[in-house]
């Protein structure tokens, strides 16, 4: 077994969460399997010599595997852990389904709007991979991917537009253990959270500003993982070091960035790059370039 996965089952049984070679089977060499939502409050807890986690954007991308797509993620859990962010959108009638673009053009062998599809007409279409190859695989609704996540990984729900009130009430309902939410400011957490006290964010917090704001609007950081931009910048220093104070992890997206280099080689040098500036979470589209890299603290 990897260096990665080794540090990653340690830190898991140190959080309570269940992630062992004979826990999984054989595909999925790790799961991340949240129970409650106080597991999924643990298992964000910032620590300092926890490894750096890694969050497939859009599900993780790699040949032959669609962005938004169970099958995806399935090929990723069987190459290394990860937990997905996801990317939710309403059909005409109100189906949630994943898709990043508000049209299916770039992503399937189709064309026009997912608000112009019934849940029903879009399965007719297939998903294009990165390389825009058609494959065999479906658009799936979030019920389904909620349902199959259970006791494997951990969903970070990218709302597009779905009301967020709509989506409270569908999560509320379902009541999984191991789904959170990105907001982009605090109105939104606070507006989510009087739906749901238990909630979980993935925050956007780029500044001591937008901090302040966030506990202005009495939002937990028991209940906040922080995305603070594309890298660490050392003039935001004080804002991570207040973050981990309040036992917040720092999350970088290498998705604008690396992940836009033109070859696995260059996509990799620039991921070492980041692994020692401080940062808890890496969010990329290509998780299983990160297999090999140590991601223990400096």
């Amino acid at each position: 077994m990897n260096r990665l996965l080794l540090s990653l089952f340690g830190a898991m049984a140190l959080l309570g969460v269940s992630c062992s070679e004979t826990s999984a089977p054989a595909d999925e060499p790790c799961r991340i399997d949240i129970r409650s939502r106080a597991d999924l409050h643990a298992w964000f807890r910032y620590s300092p010599t926890r490894p750096i986690v890694i969050s497939g954007h859009r599900g993780g991308m790699i040949s032959g595997y669609p962005e938004n797509c169970i099958e995806s993620f399935e090929k990723t859990l069987s190459m290394m852990p990860s937990f997905f962010e996801i990317d939710p959108r309403l059909t005409r009638d109100s189906v949630i389904v994943l898709m990043h673009d508000a049209t299916i053009d770039r992503t399937t062998n189709g064309t026009g709007r997912v608000a112009d599809y019934t849940w029903a007409e879009l399965q007719q279409f297939r998903l294009k991979d990165r390389d825009g190859k058609v494959t065999d695989f479906r658009i799936p609704s979030l019920e389904e991917v909620i349902r199959w996540s259970q006791g494997k990984t951990i969903l970070n729900l990218d709302i597009k537009d779905v009301p967020l009130e709509f989506m409270s009430q569908f999560i509320n309902r379902l009541a999984p253990a191991n789904v959170m939410y990105t907001v982009r400011n605090a109105g939104q957490a606070r507006l989510l959270l009087d739906r749901d006290p238990d909630a979980m964010f993935s925050a956007w917090c780029k500044n001591l500003s937008e901090y302040r704001a966030y506990q202005e609007a009495r939002i937990p950081t028991s209940q906040m993982m922080a995305y603070v931009g594309t890298m660490m910048l050392s003039d935001q220093q004080p804002l991570y070091d207040s973050l981990h104070r309040q036992g917040v992890m720092c999350m970088i997206s290498l998705a604008p960035t690396h992940d836009r280099r033109a070859t696995e080689a260059m996509k990799r040098a620039g991921y070492e790059l980041e692994i020692p500036s401080g940062c808890d979470v890496i969010e990329t589209d290509y998780p299983y370039l990160f297999q090999g890299l140590s991601l223990e603290r400096r």
